[in-house]
């Protein structure tokens, strides 16, 4: 069995085949999900579908890329997280690539946002969904100063160097691949995965994007977990089976889901 740690079936595009995308993960023996949150507003879409359906859970956060919304603090973030299908706290970090003609230093209210979610995280005793690109070192900074190794998480969608997954690993962190794994150029990529402990990893879709060889192209879905999970017990020349069981009960011990025991 698989877990997709990380994707979005809130979006529009998947309300009107939540049951369709329901059964073919179980045809593909990917028995939960994880519905992450980008935002406040949207945030009681994400919570329905955890309390509809006991397969799938769901966090609370505003993502860095998301600019005109709501923006949270301490108290917004633990009061929703209390409820006992939010299982985390994000997605949340850091995102320089689209500046668009800012710098670095503009980027301030995206450092503080991280901020509040990692005291929110503290503070509800719930882990961290980050999300870093273009953003390493201050990622990094951001999670030593405001104590992240104390509650943990991962670091989701990882496509960082080996000196950024190693620092993350040794503050606790978890890190989660894609099915960006699967792809022909990403050979430094799955040497990563190859380096990266089997009780520290965790597999996703991030659907709807980044569907895995052989879907590239389509929207994704959580039922394409297991060409994740396929490509890492390739990668770690190992079956499968056990690649869908090591990174299932690695999502168990990180998030203490109900209603799944490891």
């Amino acid at each position: 069995m698989f877990i997709d740690s990380h994707c979005h079936l809130d979006f529009p595009q998947f309300r009107e085949h939540i049951p369709d995308i329901l059964a073919r993960m179980q045809a593909m023996q990917v028995s939960h999900a994880m519905c992450i949150s980008v935002n406040l507003p949207d945030f009681p879409n994400v919570l329905a579908l955890a309390q509809a359906h006991t397969n799938l859970y769901a966090t609370v956060g505003v993502h860095p890329d998301v600019e005109e919304t709501l923006e949270p603090s301490v108290e917004d973030l633990v009061s929703r997280a209390t409820h006992p299908r939010i299982l985390g706290i994000g997605e949340t970090g850091l995102d320089y690539y689209r500046l668009e003609g800012r710098n670095i230093e503009d980027m301030e209210w995206q450092r503080m946002r991280f901020r509040t979610h990692i005291r929110a995280a503290r503070e509800i005793g719930k882990p961290l969904i980050i999300h870093t690109r273009n953003a390493a070192e201050d990622t990094l900074r951001i999670m030593r100063e405001e104590g992240a190794n104390h509650i943990g998480g991962v670091l989701h969608c990882f496509t960082e160097s080996w000196e950024t997954g190693k620092a993350a690993l040794d503050m606790g962190f978890h890190l989660s691949f894609s099915g960006i794994i699967t792809f022909k150029n990403a050979k430094d990529l799955q040497e990563i995965v190859r380096k990266t402990p089997l009780d520290r990893m965790l597999i996703e879709t991030d659907a709807p994007y980044l569907a895995p060889v052989p879907h590239r192209g389509k929207t994704n879905e959580p039922s394409f977990v297991h060409h994740v999970g396929a490509c890492v017990a390739q990668l770690k020349e190992l079956p499968i089976e056990q690649i869908g069981q090591i990174t299932s009960d690695n999502f168990c011990r990180l998030f203490r889901p109900p209603h799944i025991s490891n």
